[in-house]
């Protein structure tokens, strides 16, 4: 294993402390429970938006962190849910008098603690609600799901309803719009190589020199299919299939689209997966609004691959994806 760190058991804890030093104006981090949290929270009268889940998928989620989209992220250790402690402590630091909500990817352990944490706050009178995302199309069971996964796509539900929070939408409004977006939002994922989590030293899977996992989610769970690597025009007509193949009618609308890096993808071979992305969808008649998403949004450590999420877009979710936000991962939307 090479690695830049220090110690396994101290990565998460170094990584946010640096994080906090290289962002102090847009973020704060409440160190003893590894909580990421806006700058300038709690924000009176709006709905505080909370996220996390477990590190190696950085930018998300403390990256995300900011006006505009998230006002609080918990981090796990690598690839492990946050607490339900850690999740009840940035509510409480971010709550504004308006309300919690809650943007859980779906995994067993981050619903549960979330669901929790929920609880635990309702009892200190402080409303929450929460959305589980599960935009993934590969499986409809994993390692760590019953259902599908959350994965790339839930960056969007981020962004929306970041820029919808900080509008003024209500609790309710805020979880309408979110199902709205995840019900629209669908991803598929590939992987080169797997990843190697700091505390295991190993990868998680092995995969051979000429192979590709079709369908990974983004801890190294096992995809749909392996198989001999393919040309990347191949790879993006296998993935869009199935994903145009789901359950939305994407045919005749305009989408977001992401092209998300895995996290040892160049940025090169993304381009090369968007050229032909942009190609089919236009055979098919699916507009790309604005400019697509090409780079790392929700990553799993240094694994080699990519995914391709599409969001079908009403004009409510046009106005917030084009709204600002400034967070730390840059310039992201």
């Amino acid at each position: 294993m090479k690695k830049l760190i220090n110690t396994p058991d101290r990565v998460v804890e170094e990584m946010l402390r640096g994080m906090e030093l290289a962002h102090r104006e847009l973020i704060r981090l409440i160190p003893e429970h590894n909580v990421v949290v806006r700058a300038d929270a709690p924000v009176q009268g709006k709905v505080a938006l909370v996220s996390g889940g477990g590190s190696g998928h950085e930018p998300t989620h403390g990256g995300y962190v900011g006006p505009g989209m998230l006002d609080a992220a918990c981090a796990g250790a690598v690839f492990t849910s946050p607490t339900p402690e850690q999740m009840l402590e940035a509510t409480k630091a971010v709550n504004g008098g308006a309300g919690v909500f809650y943007v859980v990817k779906n995994y067993t352990g981050d619903v549960l603690n979330f669901e929790m944490a929920g609880e635990l706050a309702e009892a200190e009178g402080i409303e929450t609600d929460y959305v589980v995302t599960n935009d993934d199309v590969a499986v409809e069971d994993s390692t760590f799901t019953s259902g599908r996964r959350g994965v790339a796509g839930t960056v969007f539900v981020h962004k929306i309803c970041g820029a919808a929070a900080d509008d003024g939408k209500d609790l309710a409004g805020i979880k309408e719009l979110a199902q709205r977006v995840n019900a629209n939002a669908r991803t598929m994922g590939m992987a080169l190589t797997s990843c190697t989590p700091p505390e295991a030293g190993e990868p998680i899977f092995k995969i051979g020199d000429d192979e590709m996992e079709l369908g990974i989610g983004i801890h190294g769970e096992p995809g749909a299919e392996r198989k001999k690597i393919e040309p990347a025009d191949k790879i993006v007509d296998e993935m869009l299939a199935k994903i145009l193949g789901d359950s939305v009618d994407y045919s005749g609308s305009e989408v977001a689209v992401i092209v998300n890096g895995m996290g040892g993808t160049p940025l090169m071979e993304l381009y090369v997966a968007y050229a032909h992305v942009a190609d089919v969808l236009k055979r098919e008649g699916v507009e790309v609004w604005r400019r697509p998403y090409v780079g790392n949004y929700m990553t799993s450590l240094e694994m080699a691959g990519f995914s391709i999420t599409l969001l079908k877009l009403d004009d409510e979710m046009k106005n917030y994806l084009s709204a600002p936000c400034t967070v730390a991962a840059g310039r992201p939307f």
